[in-house]
């Protein structure tokens, strides 16, 4: 038997109408830059993480450089994040003129390792950015601390963590800002590239908005140069219909995360450990064999 590392078919199946109907209004309402479907998926997300603002941008790449950007980090600047994770986390750092420290993790949680992070800190040094990775928060409330002594700002990469909890707060609701990746194999996934920044701050968002497309304040007037990374109305009428299922979906993963657990339990394997201060929603399940690791997709 063939299984296969992730089969969207089997959850579009499961919602086809809500999804069809989700396009199909974009479509007759011709709403397909900005409009009602982004403002209301933006409130349902800000809504979903305990957060006063969200925007909706391109792609999680692009949600983390235009937040770094909007929390005043650029050249010269040092933004410390995990070494372990995906290269977006690290070109978005770059991609905003700051150079990129490395900590290294914490090596039962994957994540990054709160008590090496200060020594990695210097005179340059502007910003923190924990990632949550395989959908496991990290332990943040000692990141919170030395960032608040150091005057750092904190910028959560929740690319890999929808829905997930840090001592029962939802992960995007505990730094500055935090940055969410809607990449379709996520567990809140579009139908092609979008991204979300959610932040209690109205200035991050309204510059993160301002950035994200074109700089422009009115039809013809730009403040700044910004970018192209705005998000359009067919993903986000999706996110929305998908948003509903979500808590629903990642139950399932820790149901079948916990069947693995068992049949995996008396083979030479190292299987993932909840924290204690961690509620899981199993993006991945990695499991270590020597020092190789394997992943395998948990099915929605």
């Amino acid at each position: 038997m063939k299984v296969p590392f992730v089969d969207l078919k089997v959850q579009y199946e499961s919602m086809r109408d809500e999804i069809v109907n989700a396009i199909l209004s974009v479509v007759e309402d011709t709403a397909f830059v900005g409009g009602k479907y982004v403002k209301v998926f933006e409130e349902e997300f800000a809504a979903y993480c305990n957060r006063k603002y969200a925007v909706g941008v391109g792609s999680g790449t692009s949600a983390l450089q235009l937040a770094l950007i909007a929390l005043g980090i650029g050249r010269g600047d040092e933004v410390i994040t995990a070494a372990h994770t995906f290269i977006a986390t690290t070109e978005a750092i770059t991609h905003t003129g700051a150079e990129v420290k490395l900590v290294d993790i914490d090596p039962e949680s994957y994540t990054i390792d709160p008590g090496k992070i200060e020594a990695a800190i210097t005179k340059r040094t502007k910003a923190i950015i924990p990632v949550h990775l395989y959908g496991q928060a990290a332990d943040m409330d000692p990141i919170l601390e030395i960032a608040a002594r150091y005057g750092l700002k904190v910028l959560e990469d929740a690319a890999q963590a929808h829905g997930a909890e840090y001592k029962g707060k939802k992960v995007g609701s505990l730094g500055d800002a935090a940055a969410f990746s809607f990449y379709p194999a996520k567990n809140l996934g579009a139908y092609g590239d979008a991204g979300i920044v959610v932040t209690d701050d109205r200035e991050v968002a309204d510059k993160i908005r301002l950035y994200s497309n074109h700089g422009r304040r009115s039809a013809n007037d730009h403040a700044v140069e910004g970018f192209n990374e705005r998000l359009d109305g067919i993903q986000a009428s999706i996110l929305s219909a998908k948003l509903k299922r979500l808590n629903q979906w990642n139950e399932r993963r820790r149901e079948a995360a916990a069947r693995y657990d068992e049949l995996l339990e008396d083979l030479p394997v190292t299987t993932p450990r909840e924290m204690p201060y961690a509620k899981h929603v199993y993006h991945l399940y990695v499991v270590r064999i020597g020092r190789k690791v394997h992943i395998q997709w948990l099915s929605r």
